[in-house]
């Protein structure tokens, strides 16, 4: 391939590296020019376009995505069309991604032109989850590049998608008298919920003393049920597992099997008991399960439902990621008792850079309309200062100077967005990437244009999250209607940071799978300002 400058005489056949935008058209990138596009171009008066002339040998990028993307295994996974150089591959069904590294990177090294990128390995997915995409960087690349890709891909799984399978799944709970029944209860319902994400329930329970000859008896039982089904059995003990001779390891051994490992390299979920017989696995949960966090029993369902047969050096290889997100109910938390204690942290990011495209053409600017004699978006400001809250954020965009001058005295940090224009999502990272909002435990995010947020309301947010240890979202609502602002955690800063155009973080809130608490605040969590008439029903003044 040939890239660079050429004289628009002869252009045809040459695909343009840029678009270029005629007065009645406008040729895409990639678009290949034609006899008739030459004639439009010196009519537009363009004496040169920047361009690709494809040599012999050379694959375009879309039929290059194409190839590649033929060369992957399409069991339950769906491909896009090319488009742009890219395929995206998604999950055709629920299940767990699996990738080969070693593959990946064989691919990725064979020329910077050809990259393959995907999702983590042994990564739960949905039916519908994008789990990897091809894409060529030029507008061509050479074939024999492509064809030793391919058959790399084709001589080894790069990845793919393990549907989960169906499993008769029996329960077995020990007592003590120091066990409550509302905690074996709560361990079955949630037992239950984490079943269902997997397409499977519980098929039996049942409750024994915690000694090791009641509890082989009834594991041995739960191996001889008629079931059509491979089984898997889940021991939650009374009392947590400290030894490989306690009463759970050593139960399992008395029923016939063996132990592959007893403990894990993830934390939550250190206390885990693996074992084995036959066929069947027997797990015995670290109390950690009791809860729907995420902790290391998720890591052993995930690879045992999907029909993968984890052994003890599966375990030990996952360390590395193993340090999950903290348990408030661990009995023992990792961090001081005096840590535990801090209050969590809570900065405010106020959203104040968008167009405002639906104020009209006449020049008034929604954030600078006075309320009570002040610009609407200094109101904000001043009221998020007033809070519990520090520091406070506003990132600018549009009209940047006079929303900076608005502000001008107040112990605000304005980071200006330079691509506002692409929506929301722009906005958001900007002020996530912000130093004083990037060590916060908690981020605040407040849109500049709801004038009936009060100071009062948003300390009603800040208490809620800081009652929930950081660790839940917290969003406004009225009548049990969803509204803003909202807190989000720092953990999902990196979901934040991968938005794009003009959308909020509302899939992230229903996603995460966070606690989410709702605090009722009224008619203000739904009260903003978007056309010159609501800016004077609210009691506003435009300013020109």
């Amino acid at each position: 391939m040939k890239f660079g400058e050429f004289p628009v005489a002869g252009a045809e056949g040459l695909m343009l590296a840029h678009a270029v935008k005629l007065p009645e058209r406008t040729l895409r990138k990639g678009h290949r020019v034609s006899r008739a596009d030459v004639e439009a171009l010196t009519q537009a008066g363009i004496a040169s376009i920047t361009a690709a002339r494809i040599e012999a040998g050379d694959l375009d990028e879309d039929e290059a995505a194409r190839r590649l993307a033929a060369a992957i295994a399409p069991d339950h996974l769906r491909f896009s069309e090319a488009a742009t150089g890219r395929v995206n591959v998604y999950a055709a069904s629920d299940g767990l991604f699996i990738a080969d590294r070693r593959v990946v990177d064989r691919v990725n090294r064979i020329d910077p032109a050809i990259t393959l990128a995907c999702l983590a390995d042994h990564v739960r997915v949905r039916a519908g989850d994008m789990v990897a995409t091809f894409k060529i960087i030029p507008l061509a690349v050479p074939g024999i590049k492509v064809e030793a890709a391919c058959d790399a891909l084709s001589a080894a799984a790069a990845f793919e998608v393990k549907p989960f399978r169906q499993y008769a799944v029996s329960l077995i709970a020990t007592e003590l008298p120091s066990l409550k029944p509302a905690v074996m209860e709560k361990t079955t319902r949630v037992l239950e919920r984490r079943l269902a994400v997997y397409g499977n329930q519980l098929a039996r329970e049942q409750r024994v003393a915690h000694r090791q000859d009641s509890l082989a008896v009834e594991i041995a039982r739960a191996l001889e049920a008629p079931d059509n089904s491979p089984k898997l059995v889940i021991v939650f003990g009374a009392s947590a597992v400290i030894d490989g001779d306690d009463v759970i390891p050593a139960a399992i051994r008395q029923a016939g099997g063996e132990i592959l490992s007893v403990g894990m390299p993830v934390d939550p979920g250190n206390l885990i008991v693996l074992g084995r017989i036959g066929e069947t696995y027997v797990a015995g949960a670290p109390g950690c399960a009791r809860s729907p966090k995420e902790n290391g029993f998720d890591w052993i369902l995930d690879r045992i439902l999907a029909g993968e047969k984890p052994d003890a050096h599966d375990l030990t290889s996952m360390g590395v990621g193993g340090l999950l997100m903290e348990i408030e109910s661990r009995p023992r938390p990792r961090e001081s008792s005096e840590d535990h204690r801090r209050p969590a942290t809570v900065a405010v990011v106020i959203l104040a850079a968008g167009k405002a495209s639906r104020m009209g053409e006449g020049g008034a600017h929604k954030l600078l309309a006075e309320f009570d004699g002040e610009p609407l978006v200094r109101r904000a400001a001043k009221t998020a200062l007033a809070t519990n809250a520090a520091p406070v954020v506003v990132v600018t965009g549009h009209r940047q100077s006079e929303i900076v001058a608005a502000l001008s005295g107040l112990d605000v940090t304005a980071v200006e967005n330079p691509d506002y224009a692409s929506g929301m999502a722009s906005s958001l990272v900007s002020g996530f990437s912000a130093a004083p909002a990037r060590y916060s435990d908690g981020v605040l995010v407040m849109l500049a244009d709801m004038p009936g947020v009060t100071t009062a309301d948003l300390n009603l947010l800040i208490a809620a999250f800081r009652s929930a240890s950081g660790r839940a979202i917290v969003r406004a609502v009225s009548l049990g209607k969803r509204g803003n602002p909202v807190i989000l955690p720092r953990l999902l800063g990196d979901a934040v940071m991968r938005l794009e155009g003009d959308v909020g973080a509302r899939h992230i809130i229903e996603t995460s799978g966070l606690p989410v608490i709702d605090v009722d605040i009224g008619e203000a969590a739904h009260l903003d300002v978007d056309t010159p008439e609501a800016v004077v029903a609210a009691g506003g003044i435009l300013r020109r």
